[in-house]
C-alpha cells in the first residue's frame, strides 16, 4: 500500500509559525514520524509540500496512479480552493483530512471546509498527533474495504 501526504501552504513554516497554535515540530519531524508509523502498518508513504495550490493539484493528478490514498492538510486551502477539492474528487482515490489546530474553534473564515464532505474522514486539533491518527484511519479503511486503489 502507498499513501501519499500532502501538506499545503506555509506548513513549511511549523516549529516557527505561531507554535502556540500549531506546536513546536517542524515538518520534517512530523514526516519523519509518519515513516516509522507507516513502516509499523507495512505502507509506503510519499510526502509533497507546496506554498502553491497549482503545485498541489499537480501533484495529486501525477501521483493518482500511483498510491492508494492521500492524507493531506491543505491548510489555508481547505478554506478557499474549489480546484484543489475537484483534483482530490476527481482523481477517484480516497482522502483523510488533518489539522494540527481545530478550525471550528478559530476564526469563522476557517469554519467552512471545502473538503470534508468528501473526505474519508477528518482529524482536528492533535497537534503532530492529528497527522498520526489520519494515517492509521487510512490505512485502517483501505485494508478493510473495496475502495478505489492505486496500480
Amino acid at each position: 500500500m502507498r499513501i501519499a501526504v500532502i501538506s499545503g501552504p506555509n506548513l513549511n513554516l511549523l516549529g516557527l509559525r505561531e507554535p502556540d497554535i500549531y506546536g513546536s515540530d517542524t515538518l520534517d519531524q512530523i514526516e519523519k514520524r509518519l515513516q516509522g508509523v507507516a513502516a509499523e502498518l507495512g505502507v509506503h508513504l510519499d510526502t509533497f509540500q507546496s506554498n502553491g495550490e497549482g503545485g498541489l493539484i499537480d501533484y495529486i493528478q501525477e501521483s493518482a496512479q500511483r498510491i492508494d490514498g492521500f492524507l493531506i492538510n491543505a491548510g489555508g486551502l481547505t478554506h478557499t480552493s474549489v480546484s484543489l477539492r475537484d483534483a482530490l474528487v476527481a482523481v477517484g482515490r480516497p482522502f483523510v483530512e488533518v489539522h494540527l489546530s481545530n478550525p471550528a474553534a478559530r476564526e469563522p473564515f476557517r469554519h467552512v471546509s471545502l473538503l470534508t464532505d468528501r473526505a474519508l474522514g477528518v482529524v482536528t486539533g492533535f497537534g503532530a498527533e492529528s497527522y498520526v491518527l489520519g494515517l492509521r484511519g487510512l490505512v485502517a479503511r483501505l485494508n478493510a474495504s473495496d475502495l478505489p486503489r492505486g496500480s
